[in-house]
């Protein structure tokens, strides 16, 4: 390919930025496209396809020119054109989005691809553990992932690489687009580190290409003996050289600002085409590429063939891995309980009671947790770890590639990003959750938006979610993180009260196919309000908890909370004579796809002022409340019920705080109209 055949603004005066580093990675676009990779354009979705991840997605024309190339039907000559285009339409965006053929996962935010291709090696290696069977390896896929500079300097991007060296992911490998230039200059400003011994030392493969913007066949070389690693993932370091053949090649100016029309046109001229000329693929480069679909349709038919001998000689498993293959998660809602202990339960602990028959039964699961095993009450009985099988720890605690139970160690931000390549591996075949306390999902929050964005299924398990948590203090406390995930869009954020609430929202999270869902839950115990809660309430985001038909005021309850706002309506009754009626509020986002009638129903606003109490930072529920009893600022180190206490959380100062609301309302009307925090 040569620089500017593709590019759309060589009639106005300028290339398009991102452009530049995909010149000097052509190569290895070639290499891999042409030679190695094994996919299918035609059937992009084809289950045993090698996955492809842009870490660096700035350069997503180096991608978007490659699938037209090689065939890819939705990448037409006129969409590629469509790159920095005013189209809505456009397959093209800034940075490759996950539901465009041959793009596995959104990338943008660096060091997101990295971690993203780390789970999709662990999919690959979890489901060839699972049900591949000697001369029956049904899924043997490799992956393969560019990253820049930057993506090495990302903090999420060196956590998942620490992980990758540690599991042996000996199918994985990461391609170094080494051309030592970043927006502000030249990379030895930040980093002077030997980053080929840095990857040796966290457990990796290294091999090196010195020429990487024309030694095809070198790169092709290495590529392959990456396939054939036995033991580690592999890094290879290719230098290239940023704006090859332009005025300001290698320089930092490349990397953000456009060539210029002039520049461009001697381009052209240095690689003998008219310069003149605009969106040209010669003959000869469309010749050079079209076998690919037939090759990728030949390696389709194989692997269905082999699936199909595969179903006759292990029919049992070969009906499980169809099941699998499909995303069929049938059977969860049988494997909720049906009732709880009485007795005053931690919402984590209804975690684990409401969530741990279903993974210890269906095996489309993959839990996680950041080091935090004892807290989150996500281990079932028989589980079994995934890990490195010729792993030996000193406590003990080994496993296999079957496993099913990941310990990510204290990395919250890799946790998360890899659990998104475990669910992009295939939509539905593997549901990855991840556990932490919700304070450090502030840690994982932008792998948590990428998720998201992606519209993948990924559950997140926060416990310790409130001052509640207690003696671990302010640090701990997460005030304002809920303002925060209740804003992210397609997510869903859901304080269950009790335990059967609880059950509620994990029903919530599993029918969710296309959202992530954080259950957000307590390390206290809470009071069991059953049969006044209900799990079918959740799944509306609010319900009426108490109804009263005298009711002057309605008190709205949230998660760890709730039972407060049972017993300010009750001592507002008994002590002042004030009536109240209780609504339970665990998701903002599934209330507000109820039909209005409903939402007007339960909130009645138009009739009598809404109080909530919680102790968070109170933005956002002026949509749904006249006044909050709130926090806004950070929490105290206290236990439980003194921290409770301190910031005015108690049943009795809630009470006096509620009435005295009441009370300026009668002064001051207008007061209804507004936002009150009290």
């Amino acid at each position: 390919m040569a620089p500017g055949v593709l590019n759309e603004t060589n009639t106005a005066a300028a290339m398009p930025t991102g452009e530049e580093g995909a010149i000097g990675m052509a190569a290895i676009g070639v290499a891999l496209w042409k030679y190695v990779m094994r996919y299918a354009p035609h059937t992009p979705t084809y289950f045993n396809r090698d996955r492809f991840v842009l870490s660096n997605g700035h350069t997503c024309i180096f991608q978007y020119a490659f699938l037209h190339l090689t065939g890819y039907q939705a990448m037409t000559f006129d969409q590629l054109k469509s790159y920095h285009s005013t189209r809505t339409d456009a397959l093209c965006p800034g940075h490759p989005e996950i539901e465009h053929e041959g793009v596995e996962v959104t990338t943008g935010p660096l060091g997101q691809g990295i971690a993203n291709a780390v789970g999709l090696a662990m999919a690959s290696k979890h489901l060839a553990a699972t049900f591949n069977r000697p001369g029956f390896d049904v899924v043997s896929n490799h992956t393969w992932c560019m990253v820049g500079d930057a993506c090495l300097q990302e903090g999420v991007g060196m956590e998942a690489i620490s992980l990758a060296g540690h599991f042996r992911l000996n199918n994985l490998t990461v391609i170094y687009d080494n051309n030592q230039i970043t927006c502000d200059g030249s990379v030895d400003m930040t980093n002077t580190e030997n980053i080929n011994d840095k990857m040796r030392a966290c457990g990796w493969r290294v091999l090196d290409i010195e020429d990487g913007c024309y030694d095809i066949a070198g790169i092709v070389d290495v590529l392959e003996q990456s396939k054939r690693s036995t033991d580690k993932p592999t890094f290879i370091n290719v230098r290239t050289v940023i704006g090859l053949g332009s005025k300001v090649e290698g320089t930092a100016v490349a990397h953000g600002a456009a060539f210029g029309a002039d520049d461009v046109a001697a381009q052209k001229r240095a690689y003998g085409f008219d310069p003149d000329a605009h969106f040209v693929v010669g003959e000869a480069v469309r010749g050079f590429f079209a076998d690919l679909p037939a090759k990728g349709e030949k390696h389709v038919e194989e692997w269905e063939a082999l699936v199909g001998r595969y179903a006759e000689a292990h029919p049992d498993l070969a009906g499980r891995f169809r099941k699998r293959v499909r995303g069929d998660l049938d059977g969860w809602e049988e494997l909720i309980p049906k009732s709880f202990p009485e007795k005053a339960t931690a919402s984590r602990a209804s975690s684990g009671l409401v969530f741990n028959p279903i993974a210890k039964e269906l095996d489309s699961f993959m839990v996680g947790t950041a080091d935090l095993s004892p807290s989150v009450n996500m281990i079932w009985p028989g589980k079994v770890d995934f890990q490195n099988p010729d792993l030996r720890t000193s406590c003990g605690i080994d496993g296999n590639y079957g496993g099913r139970y990941i310990h990510y160690g204290v990395r919250e931000h890799a946790m998360c990003a890899i659990s998104n390549g475990l669910a992009a591996f295939s939509p539905g075949t593997i549901v990855p959750v991840t556990s932490s306390f919700f304070m450090f999902y502030l840690y994982a929050a932008p792998a948590v938006r990428m998720g998201a964005l992606m519209r993948l299924q990924a559950i997140h398990h926060a416990t310790h979610d409130s001052i509640g948590m207690g003696e671990d203090g302010p640090t701990h406390q997460p005030i304002e993180l809920a303002a925060l995930y209740r804003a992210m869009p397609n997510l869903l954020y859901i304080r269950p009260g009790d335990s059967e609430e609880t059950a509620g929202a994990w029903s919530a999270a599993l029918a969710a196919r296309e959202t992530p869902t954080i259950v957000s839950t307590s390390r206290h115990a809470l009071p069991q309000l059953f049969p006044h809660t209900r799990r079918d309430g959740v799944l509306k985001g609010a319900y009426v908890l108490q109804e009263n038909p005298a009711a002057t005021l309605t008190l709205i309850g949230v998660g760890a909370e709730l039972s407060h706002a049972v017993g300010v309506a009750e001592k507002l009754k008994t002590e002042h004579g004030v009536e109240a009626r209780v609504v339970s509020f665990p998701c903002q986002r599934l209330f507000d796809a109820q039909p209005l009638a409903y939402k007007r129903d339960i909130l009645r606003r138009h009739t009598m002022p809404a109080v909530v109490l919680e102790p968070y930072a109170p933005n956002g529920w002026e949509r749904y409340a006249d006044a909050a009893v709130c926090v806004t600022r950070f929490g105290h180190s206290l236990p439980g019920t003194a921290a409770y206490a301190y910031f005015g959380f108690d049943v009795g100062t809630l009470t006096k705080r509620v009435l005295g609301y009441l009370e300026k309302i009668k002064g001051d009307e207008l007061l209804r109209g507004e936002f009150v925090e009290i």
